[in-house]
């Protein structure tokens, strides 16, 4: 068979699968288990199958997964981030639009806790959104700041789906890790500032309400107590890494027990909230560590049928620039954002991918920063992102699809700069990564 027939049977067969609503393991299941009868030599082949999928999950690399997120899920279920937020709440003032500010934050925190930049931005905006409403403000400066925090959460440290990228990808997690960090500062001040002017600019839009005055001690005595620490465990966790003291792994664990120990000074720890974290992080962890048993095989069996080597032949080929290429492979995962989940998007597309990245000798890290942003790019992509579609399904029925369009686009503006200025200079995704001490 033609590698160009293989690669239809088997990414239509799986686009046809997830179309059906059918859950993510399973549709890779059921790909993996036909194309290994058809393409890998019989019933012989399903040997291969449990030996390729039990090394994908059985390998130390990819313990900081389940590490960050039972660390974000103490500093969540203790209280501990809902206080951060409180104390940036008291120094935002009476900043115009502070309230979309706090949407942002706490869509990063929600989404690096869930995993989904779909499923936060459902619950955000049936628990955010209507009191935001109440104060006067428009859908684009409530709802829009939720769309759009999905893509910081995707960059930003500690984010287990990096962890979940790099391993597909056999790229250094750390440095993919460190390499979020610029980006998603970049990412957030273009976002406070579109959110701050606008508001300037237009205050029916997100009208100012009084707060009561507080004064600088307190203001300063609530830093030191509930955001500070946190402020350190995440810094500690990148931190160690840059500096080489810790792998990966090592620092997820530090930062773990860095958030057991501040919930128990905090008398925030008990056994409802352990038996709720562990629960929580050990259910997203299974979840995705099941999709990545069947992602490895997913791959194999793509350069068996020589489908990955058609592709890296053809887009070497072409009589196009390596920055077309790279442009054509956004322009895709930016489509299929429109019809499927973050993590089914990068389970097919990484395989595929990869090849054609180091074939084209483009630098894996910085390939992979821009895939990220672009993959929560597509979520949020008129007209048919899923993530429009989920917080339309939340929001009262008057909601009109078309302001949650509108709502959208300026941050998708925001993501797009981003991604220009990493592609124009790599530097802004490799500076850290470059400066980290191996160990």
């Amino acid at each position: 068979m033609e590698w160009y027939l293989a690669l239809l049977f088997i990414f239509g067969g799986m686009i046809l699968l997830l179309l059906t609503g059918m859950p993510v393991p399973v549709a890779f299941l059921i790909i993996n288990v036909i194309g290994i009868y058809f393409f890998w030599g019989g019933a012989g082949g399903f040997g291969q199958l449990i030996l390729s999928m039990t090394d994908s999950v059985a390998s130390f690399v990819i313990l900081p997964f389940p590490l960050f997120i039972l660390l974000g899920e103490i500093l969540f279920r203790s209280g501990m981030a809902s206080r951060a937020i409180d104390v940036v709440d008291m120094w935002l003032g009476r900043l115009p639009g502070r309230l979309s500010i706090l949407a942002v934050a706490s869509g990063v925190v929600v989404s690096v806790l869930s995993g989904s930049g779909v499923a936060s931005a459902a619950m955000l905006s049936s628990t955010l959104v209507p009191d935001m409403e109440r104060r006067g403000y428009s859908l684009a400066m409530s709802a829009g700041p939720i769309m759009g925090s999905g893509g910081i959460a995707m960059i930003i440290p500690p984010s287990g789906t990096i962890v979940l990228v790099a391993s597909l990808a056999m790229v250094s997690i750390g440095q993919l890790l460190i390499a979020g960090i610029i980006p998603g500062i970049i990412l957030g001040a273009l976002y406070m500032v579109y959110v701050v002017g606008r508001s300037y600019l237009q205050p029916h839009l997100a009208p100012p309400y009084n707060t009561p005055p507080m004064p600088l001690f307190p203001k300063i005595k609530a830093t030191v107590l509930n955001l500070l620490p946190v402020a350190i465990i995440i810094f500690l966790v990148t931190g160690v890494i840059i500096l080489g003291i810790a792998s990966p792994s090592e620092a997820a664990a530090m930062g773990a027990l860095g958030a057991f120990l501040l919930a128990a000074c905090y008398k925030s720890l008990n056994w409802e909230v352990i038996k709720a974290a562990v629960l929580n992080a050990s259910r997203i962890s299974v979840m995705l560590l099941s999709i990545l048993l069947g992602a490895t095989a997913f791959s194999q069996i793509l350069a068996y049928t020589g489908a990955v080597r058609g592709l890296v032949d053809l887009a070497t080929s072409v009589p196009l620039p390596p920055i077309a290429i790279l442009i054509i492979m956004l322009f895709i995962v930016l489509m299929l954002g429109c019809f499927m989940d973050e993590v089914a998007i990068l389970l097919m597309i990484i395989p595929i991918f990869m090849p054609i990245v180091h074939a084209l000798d483009f630098n894996p890290i910085w390939f992979l920063i821009l895939y990220l942003i672009n993959m929560e790019m597509g979520l949020t992509t008129p007209p048919f992102g899923l993530i429009l579609f989920a917080v339309k399904g939340v929001l009262p029925p008057r909601t009109r699809m078309g302001d949650i369009y509108k709502a959208a686009v300026p941050f998708l503006i925001c993501d797009a700069i981003v991604i220009a200025l990493i592609i124009y200079y790599p530097k802004i995704a490799l500076w850290l990564p470059n400066l980290m001490l191996t160990r």
